[in-house]
């Protein structure tokens, strides 16, 4: 990376140095933290607030499992969270209910995850990077970056304002939507694919799932998106309405409002909350937010989880995504250090196959997931062909290991294209529905 993309070199000494530093204290930082301070390297792990701090995305993968047994948080994960066994679909175009279970995925062994309060996951893994040695500092926000040969340089701004500058040899971009190499950079692309706005809030009293279905997520669709119901371990339900921007950008009450408004347009939502409270009357709004990177990896830096790539969040890919890109960089900054160029240049290839492929397999599911196509699958979910077990491993974030997911999974985009080209006028209606929806918009949400 050229030098002349980032800020100008401070003129004094650095306050502080390290092998690798860390901007940003979520699962991505965190995770890398750890496995680096664990290897006995001298890793620093800067997060902007202090934890605990509100963080949306409560809803976990099976695949996740994994990474929190080589962690050693998962008993600490299990107590906290709220077992989620699989997915809820209710359509307005069709009778009754959907169900899928990651039971029936193609690997077995990951049969379940979990519903979080972000908050104390994050604090969970920012406090597990510290005592494995990491260094961890809370109030601290990267400003500017600058690199040279022996590094980068990173100036910092402390919650009193005071600036202080870190020498690094290594520098991981961990720093989710913030995407502060992205944007220093300008490889920030808005995914041409998915254009959506959120809004959303925490209620008491919603009425769920009973037995062990109690936990699971499920996705309400309506005219306008869709929304998600996320049940969580101390009684509170996570609320949220994924839409087409044009409809944010009607709003002209104010957003409490505005989302009561959204929840009553889904009839069968607005049931199962119609003797909840919303918590403190408080909504939370964001707009236009799903963006991929140009590259993730270059000279002495690499781009984790969000601050890499965020799509949409139907299939609750955030925290997996980022977790294994932590692990994913681990022997990329082992080898930067450590080793010679051709070592590097493998580990760099490698690293960049590795972060598109979440992504990319998600994306091609949430593309369609409004199509009548898809619908009809999730409500009505058959397996010829190990077809339904291959689109479970996916959902179930099984896209990195050995699983033989791939040709059963071609079979079955080969059957959700042989079904739309069999109603061409519903999936050219549809398209161009899709189409008039994405069209940019600048949202309000203030």
């Amino acid at each position: 990376m050229q030098s002349s993309n980032a800020a100008p070199a401070p003129n004094s000494p650095p306050s502080f140095s390290c092998d690798v530093l860390v901007i940003g204290g979520g699962p991505a930082g965190s995770t890398l933290g750890t496995l680096l301070a664990r290897r006995g390297h001298d890793v620093h792990v800067l997060e902007k607030e202090h934890h605990p701090r509100f963080h949306i995305g409560e809803s976990l993968l099976p695949a996740n499992a994994r990474l929190f047994d080589e962690l050693g948080v998962r008993a600490e994960v299990e107590k906290m969270g709220m077992a989620k066994w699989g997915v809820e679909f209710v359509s307005p175009d069709h009778a009754g209910q959907g169900f899928v279970e990651f039971a029936e995925a193609m690997d077995k062994s990951q049969p379940y995850a979990w519903q979080v309060r972000r908050s104390d996951l994050d604090h969970l893994l920012f406090r597990t990077a510290g005592e494995a040695g990491a260094r961890t500092l809370e109030g601290h926000r990267a400003r500017e970056v600058h690199f040279d040969a022996d590094g980068a340089l990173v100036q910092v701004e402390r919650d009193d304002g005071s600036r202080a500058t870190w020498r690094c040899r290594y520098l991981v971009d961990a720093s989710g939507r913030d995407t502060l190499l992205a944007n220093k950079l300008k490889t920030k692309q808005k995914h041409p694919d998915h254009n959506s706005s959120a809004l959303f809030g925490h209620f008491t009293g919603a009425r769920r799932l009973e037995g062990k279905l109690e936990g699971n997520i499920t996705i309400f669709w309506f005219d306008h998106g869709w929304f998600w119901f996320i049940p969580l371990a101390d009684g509170t339900t996570s609320i949220g309405a994924v839409v087409w921007p044009y409809y944010l950008k009607s709003r002209n009450k104010p957003l409490p409002e505005f989302f009561h408004d959204t929840i009553a347009a889904c009839p069968a939502l607005a049931e199962r909350l119609r003797d909840a409270t919303l918590v403190d009357n408080k909504v939370y709004a964001t707009g236009n937010y799903s963006y991929v990177g140009t590259h993730c990896v270059g000279d002495r830096y690499a781009m984790l989880g969000d601050a890499y790539a965020f799509v949409d969040p139907v299939f609750s890919s955030g925290v997996y995504l980022a977790m294994s890109s932590a692990f994913a960089a681990l022997p990329l900054v082992e080898a930067t250090l450590q080793q010679g160029p051709a070592a590097v240049a493998r580990q760099r290839a490698e690293f960049d196959r590795f972060t598109r492929q979440g992504p990319r397999e998600f994306s091609w599911f949430i593309y369609r997931v409004t199509n009548p196509a898809m619908r009809g699958f999730f409500m009505h979910p058959a397996n010829p062909l190990r077809v339904k077990e291959a689109v479970l491993s996916v959902l179930a974030g099984d896209v990195h290991g050995r699983t033989p997911y791939r040709l059963p999974l071609n079979l079955f985009k080969g059957m959700y294209y042989a079904v739309s080209l069999a109603h061409p006028v519903r999936t050219w209606k549809s398209w161009r529905r899709r189409r008039q929806n994405i069209r940019e918009l600048d949202t309000a949400i203030s």
